[in-house]
């Protein structure tokens, strides 16, 4: 059995095209979070992009905006999250199962 060094080259920049469209394709991919019951939604985008913020009028307290900022972070900070994992998972899909484990954060 031989080693084909062009035909491992071909297979890494066919993998790199594969990332570069999957990274690409996580500006579109979104996940919606809540927090506080659904009184603050988020969705936001697996590049860091928050897309839009939806906030319940009773969860305004002017005597306590503390908890709407807390709130608004946990619902940001969960779909930042959701997001990211969609795109490790279809990233980790796309490797081959021997090459999963090697990579870190995937």
């Amino acid at each position: 059995m031989s080693f084909d060094l062009n035909a491992l080259m071909k297979q890494a920049q066919e993998m790199q095209a594969q990332m570069a469209q999957v990274q690409e394709e996580a500006s579109r991919e979104t996940a919606e979070a809540s927090a506080g019951g659904g009184m603050v939604t988020v969705v936001a985008t697996a590049t860091g992009e928050i897309k839009e913020l939806r906030i319940d009028p009773k969860a305004i307290d002017p005597d306590d905006p503390e908890i709407l900022a807390d709130l608004v972070m946990a619902a940001a900070n969960e779909a930042l999250r959701s997001a990211q994992a969609k795109v490790e998972a279809k990233m980790k899909s796309m490797l081959p199962p021997d090459l999963g484990g090697l990579l870190p954060g995937l």
